[in-house]
């Protein structure tokens, strides 16, 4: 039996965009009930975000697999309503609205706990529901910038740079998902209630900040961009190799970095005294990156990686997305995979993350069209008639 270790639990997707749904997405990769709540004829943005295949996202079908979709018009009192139904059937609701819009519609966490008090509501949101900023509108990028990560990302003296992806959306969801379970854990095996849980993008993003307040607190310490390394820590950056490409090596720990000395046959590092512990090799990070990268580039990255696999350094490529398309490593762990789309078309997508040994994860289908799923959740779930769902829809609820 490939039982998945979410199966029974049911996830009612209020959100849009990225960080409501990619919580949604790690739901269904495990087997939860995932419902995705959409306006009806227009949908989620998402589905017009990127590039388009056909006139819809392809990331849409990475962002909402195994969900079942549906419309509701929640700005109607028939709405809320519906809502409100189907909160009585749910574990969960996910939401990445702007705080008080759910409350200004009828269907928040105050008006939900009366229809069903065992509900789990996870409310993502810029700034959190309360504080002088919490009515303030929120991306994940300006979470991003007010959590430090944008502060500290890219080269002394030049402007701050973003990340390549939606980090700070992610790193919420990631909190929601995992926050979401720990309710489900204390009410269904605690013998505790229902709640709410505040994520805020801000304070995802800025949990990550390793050492920075107590470093601020004792020492008025201000972490500054620093490019590829980290300081403080060496060696760890990026080399230079003799067919132009870049290799990162980490050899910060002490008996990693006497192995590199021995890869690059530099044994008078490995003899300085100084070089010994992390303390003595921060204080002397530029002279050492010259001396690796003096050695990196006498050779291709192939070469380099082949020795340094040797003497295990950790050392690696810099992949773009066509490299990890070609990787024995990533088709091993079938980190890329195949689905159909418009029941005909294949198309590659993302692997689960993590690996179960006994309930794995699975893509089951990909993103759905709009409204796909309004029958089975309506008629099956709620009990509606058909007369019923003919008449929501001519009047734009559903």
């Amino acid at each position: 039996m490939n039982e998945q270790p979410l199966n029974g639990v049911k996830v009612l997707e209020l959100g849009s965009l990225i960080a409501g749904p990619f919580a949604g997405r790690l739901f269904g990769d495990f087997g939860a009930v995932v419902i995705k709540v959409e306006p009806p004829k227009v949908g989620d943005p998402l589905r017009k975000w990127r590039m388009l295949k056909d006139d819809t996202s392809l990331w849409w079908y990475v962002q909402s697999r195994n969900k079942k979709c549906i419309t509701l018009n929640l700005r109607t009192k028939e709405g809320a309503q519906i809502i409100k139904k189907l909160a009585c059937e749910v574990d969960v609701i996910i939401e990445n609205f702007k705080p008080g819009t759910l409350e200004k519609w009828g269907i928040g966490y105050e008006d939900l706990k009366k229809v069903n008090p065992k509900i789990i509501m996870v409310r993502i949101s810029g700034y959190g529901q309360y504080g002088p900023y919490s009515k303030k509108p929120g991306f994940g990028s300006i979470g991003e910038a007010m959590g430090g990560i944008r502060y500290l990302s890219g080269y002394p003296n030049l402007p701050p740079v973003r990340t390549g992806i939606s980090i700070g959306d992610s790193i919420a969801a990631i909190y929601a998902v995992m926050s979401a379970m720990m309710a489900l854990y204390h009410r269904d095996i605690g013998g505790g209630e229902g709640q709410f849980i505040d994520v805020a993008l801000y304070e995802a993003i800025f949990s990550l900040m390793e050492s920075m307040v107590p470093e601020f607190d004792q020492f008025k310490f201000i972490r500054e961009r620093s490019g590829n390394t980290l300081p403080g820590i060496a060696p760890s950056n990026i080399y230079l190799c003799g067919d132009g490409k870049y290799i990162a090596i980490g050899a910060n720990g002490d008996s990693i970095f006497a192995r590199l000395t021995q890869a690059m046959n530099r044994m008078d590092l490995n003899e300085n005294e100084e070089f010994k512990s992390n303390d003595g090799r921060a204080a002397n990070m530029k002279y050492l990156d010259e001396q690796i990268e003096k050695w990196t580039k006498t050779m291709s990255i192939d070469d380099a990686l082949k020795i340094l696999d040797k003497y295990q350094i950790p050392a690696g490529k810099i992949y773009n997305i066509e490299d990890m398309f070609n990787d024995v490593h990533f088709k091993a762990r079938n980190m890329i995979e195949t689905v159909k789309i418009n029941d005909k078309e294949n198309l590659k997508v993302p692997g689960i993350v993590p690996k179960f040994s006994k309930t794995p994860g699975k893509i089951k289908w990909a993103g759905l069209s709009l409204g796909a799923n309004n029958k089975e959740i309506y008629q099956g779930m709620l009990g509606y008639k058909d007369e019923e769902l003919s008449k929501m829809e001519e009047e734009g609820i559903i």
